[in-house]
């Protein structure tokens, strides 16, 4: 009987034990997927670059561009929506890794400070370009910047698009600025400004088109190109990463790929050089 017990106990302790290493292992492996780690681009609704489908989800060439380099580093991607104007105080806060949303990277912000001694960039990858969005009957009357003297402009807050538009009529200038680019459009549409400043790409995509139908871009009104890139904590190491993902993203054709399905293909243009 004595014997009988001791094999019983014996039997008890050897699947205890398999259980406890189970559930070890179990454990161990949930504290995997958990240090798998989350870059977290902070966007705005800028089509083509980030907006949300029919579903809520985010999508355009930068969300998808940014989920391709996700990948290439395996890592999950999240986006967080941002006021621009508080980009650089949500990537200091960590409550963001990267500005990730059509940002322009060889410009100065309205205090005279590149962006770039504020953030490390990435390797350029899009040329862009601010413009001129009037009311459609308003546009014989815009055909070189002397043209906008003593009217009131609108651009989204912190943008490239307001430093533009101080320097198209001067500090003294009366400029509206908004929570986001799209939103400029209904001031002007409504007469509250008489033209918009905003990035090129947004612009060709939206204006005439549907609710507006009834502005233009100015055209004649041309200023200086710009490259878009992605805005890192200065010294972060995500910054040499990403670099290493988007050019094997370029020799493998897929930045190719997604340009095209947004109609991008001819403004994509990976750089290398430093961004000053």
């Amino acid at each position: 009987m004595k014997r009988f017990l001791a094999i019983m106990m014996a039997m008890v302790l050897v699947l205890g034990s398999a259980f406890l290493f189970a559930a070890c292992d179990d454990k161990n492996k949930g504290g995997e997927e958990e240090k798998r780690e989350v870059l977290v681009c902070g966007v705005t609704n800028f089509d083509p670059m980030n907006f949300k489908d029919s579903e809520g989800n985010w999508t355009g060439f930068d969300t998808e561009f940014a989920q391709l380099v996700g990948e290439k580093l395996d890592m999950d991607v999240e986006f967080q929506e941002i006021e621009w104007s508080a980009k650089y105080m949500e990537l200091e806060a960590g409550s963001i890794d990267c500005i990730w949303n059509g940002f322009t990277a060889n410009v100065s912000d309205d205090d005279d400070q590149p962006r770039s001694s504020k953030v490390d960039f990435s390797y350029g990858y899009m040329l862009n370009q601010q413009c001129v969005v009037v009311r459609s009957e308003e546009l014989e009357n815009y055909k070189t910047s002397e043209d906008l003297a003593g009217k009131k402009a609108v651009a989204e807050k912190g943008s490239a698009g307001e430093s533009a538009a101080r320097e198209l009529i001067g500090e003294d200038a009366n400029i509206l600025g908004v929570a986001a680019q799209i939103n400029t459009f209904t001031e002007v549409k409504t007469g509250a400004s008489d033209f918009a400043v905003i990035d090129i790409l947004l612009a060709q995509n939206l204006v005439g088109k549907g609710d507006y139908s009834d502005l233009a871009i100015a055209d004649e009104i041309t200023l200086e190109s710009e490259i878009y890139a992605i805005g890192f904590k200065i010294g972060s190491p995500l910054t040499e990463k990403v670099n290493e993902a988007i050019l094997a993203l370029e020799s493998e054709g897929k930045l190719l790929e997604i340009a095209e399905k947004y109609n991008l293909e001819n403004t994509l243009k990976v750089s290398t050089d430093p961004i000053a």
